[in-house]
């Protein structure tokens, strides 16, 4: 049986990463076997294009080249890493996805959805989440949250404004997608987690809920 693939998306400091390793220590005590991946990277090849996605020397990078740089990491990720370990029955829990590049490049970087969701579909091939949590959190709280670890990426560096349109774009598909679903990230980790938990379990149980 294929195993279920689940996305993990949201703005900068809404506890993602922490959300995703609660996750995963909770499925295997289901005895769900899992595997966290992240994006960019995942891979060797990919994380070797994270690095140059993310680093703050490349400030002049252009938009484009950024979008095909994230298209290049996915898919090395999917066909590599993603695909066979769903086919192996293991879950994937991914800390972003492509629904991240369909608001940061194709709304906030002024790309286009239609490009975005061309080249998603092309690097992506059969693995579409089965479940999608939205992170959603104030930017301003966010950032504050990273502002203390001291390694901040290109990305993270943009302005209020942009990280306050990428809330905005991330908004908009939830308005969409039934697969995502949001979770108040200004809330404790304990609460956040209680929340992805019951969420899990619904989805466990095969209900339809949003």
């Amino acid at each position: 049986m294929r195993g279920k693939f689940i996305t993990f998306e949201g703005g900068e400091g809404s506890g993602k990463s922490t959300q995703i390793k609660l996750l995963s220590n909770y499925l295997k005590t289901l005895g769900v076997p899992n595997m966290i991946l992240r994006e960019p990277g995942g891979v060797a090849i990919s994380e070797q294009i994270r690095q140059v996605i993310l680093d703050t020397k490349n400030q002049n990078m252009d938009s484009m080249v950024e979008l095909f740089l994230f298209m290049a990491s996915r898919r090395q990720n999917v066909i590599e890493r993603i695909i066979p370990t769903l086919e192996e029955g293991c879950w994937v829990l991914c800390d972003r996805f492509h629904d991240s590049t369909t608001v940061y490049q194709g709304i906030c970087r002024g790309l286009g959805l239609s490009l975005t969701d061309a080249l998603n579909k092309l690097a992506i091939d059969r693995a579409v989440p089965d479940l999608t949590l939205w992170f959603d959190i104030d930017p301003e709280i966010g950032l504050s949250r990273i502002g203390t670890r001291g390694d901040l990426t290109r990305i993270d560096a943009e302005s209020l404004e942009f990280h306050k349109n990428v809330r905005e774009g991330y908004n908009t598909l939830y308005g969409i997608e039934d697969r995502i679903h949001r979770v108040d990230a200004g809330r404790s980790i304990e609460d956040v987690y209680d929340v992805v938990c019951g969420l899990v379990n619904e989805f466990l149980d095969a209900k339809s809920f949003k």
